[in-house]
């Protein structure tokens, strides 16, 4: 059971949902001979141990049938024709010998509905293994048309018009509420999978902007001065060319102009990657509720020293990245003092295994143990838990 707890802990909210949908259909359909049998244990008349045994049989090839046209639809979103030949065949056998076996009138001559809602028990275990691929519009028909034909089944066994009719409408009503569910149930599944895909490009998205704002900056930035610089290396080579003494000083000038764009494009990489905690909270909290996250920052008024900020800054830098890539639902991100002493704690869902340390936090504690620091991350039942510790 432990074991079962961590593996259900593992899963994220989307793999959840669809594991409740997908085992909520199989436990329905291979429960149906169990409610075969309690809808007619009343009315049941054996005709020996081998009609019992074919009943039997026909029920559960129908259910594991219907299941697996399920399974079918889950995985691959395909109705497979070998399964769904094998449930209607086995469908209509049960029918048959469910008729076949149960009387159609009480002790005291009163038709018995037994027959008809054989029949709908057995449409309704295909109809919902239908219902992962196919239309509600075409479900609904196929509905319809099996409350007729249980209507039709109950005059003919017996049962006055306007009883065939009651039969038709309870049964059309009964199995479009039951359908309708379960269909329901596969459209809320494909929107949580829409909405897990979406949050994967907005997060993508996220960096790819601020990607092109650095491209951005260093064009602006370097553009001039290398135009600058190929129009005085020609003007350059002319005077050498010509041997003028000029030449020298507009060499001097390429040399100061490099200097100068070196210097520039340091500045952009520093302004790209200096760190501000405050900024860095902030820029945490943006992109997580972006990417559908729900983040919540306490503690970013926090004064710390510049070293401070700068080493937990590249904290959250990496602890954003972490969770964009493995969590899901909500992230709480938290900055207290303790005296001499500043910790920063992100607590996140994750969702799937997160493995051991990679790379990136492997580069983080050395960065905070060079600070005096130290970094521990472990996972807490469904939660991921960083925490960075450096001198205020």
């Amino acid at each position: 059971m432990p074991g079962l707890t961590r593996w259900w802990s593992s899963r994220s909210d989307t793999d959840r949902i669809e594991i409740y949908t997908r085992w909520s259909f199989h436990v329905t359909l291979l429960g149906m001979p169990f409610l075969l049998l309690v809808a007619t244990v009343s009315t049941h008349r054996s005709r020996g141990p081998l009609w019992d045994v074919a009943l039997a049989v026909a029920a559960l090839t129908t259910a594991v049938a219907c299941s697996a046209v399920t399974e079918a639809g889950f995985r691959r979103g395909v109705v497979p024709r070998g399964p769904l030949a094998a449930a209607v065949v086995a469908g209509a056998a049960t029918v048959g010998l469910g008729l076949l076996l149960t009387d159609a009138r009480t002790p005291e001559g009163v038709p018995t509905p037994t027959g008809p809602w054989y029949l709908a028990i057995v449409s309704a275990a295909v109809i919902v293994s239908l219902s992962v691929t196919t239309p509600y519009r075409t479900l609904l028909g196929w509905s319809g048309l099996a409350a007729v034909l249980s209507g039709v089944l109950a005059v003919l066994r017996g049962s006055p018009p306007v009883g065939g009719v009651v039969v038709a409408l309870s049964i059309g009503v009964a199995l479009g509420a039951f359908m309708g569910a379960f269909r329901f149930s596969v459209w809320l599944l494909d929107v949580v999978r829409e909405q897990e895909r979406a949050r994967g490009v907005q997060a993508q998205l996220a960096v790819a902007e601020e990607r092109l704002r650095f491209a951005r900056d260093l064009h602006d930035v370097m553009g001039r001065n290398l135009s600058a610089i190929a129009v005085k290396s020609q003007l350059a080579e002319q005077l050498v060319r010509r041997g003028r003494p000029e030449a020298a000083e507009e060499v001097a000038a390429i040399g100061a102009l490099a200097g100068s764009s070196l210097a520039e494009v340091r500045e952009v990489v520093r302004g790209y990657r200096a760190v501000d905690l405050r900024s860095e909270l902030a820029g945490a909290r943006s992109v997580l509720r972006a990417a559908g996250i729900d983040c919540t920052v306490t503690g970013e008024d926090v004064d710390l020293a510049e070293e401070a900020q700068v080493v937990l800054g590249w904290v959250v830098r990496e602890a954003v990245t972490n969770v964009l890539r493995h969590g899901s639902g909500t992230c709480t991100i938290a900055v207290t003092r303790n005296g001499a002493e500043v910790r920063l704690t992100v607590t996140n869902d994750v969702r799937g295994d997160v493995g051991a340390w990679g790379s990136g936090l492997t580069g983080l504690a050395e960065r905070l143990a060079a600070a005096g620091g130290r970094l521990t991350a472990e996972r807490r039942d469904s939660a991921f838990v960083l925490v960075g510790e450096v001198p205020a």
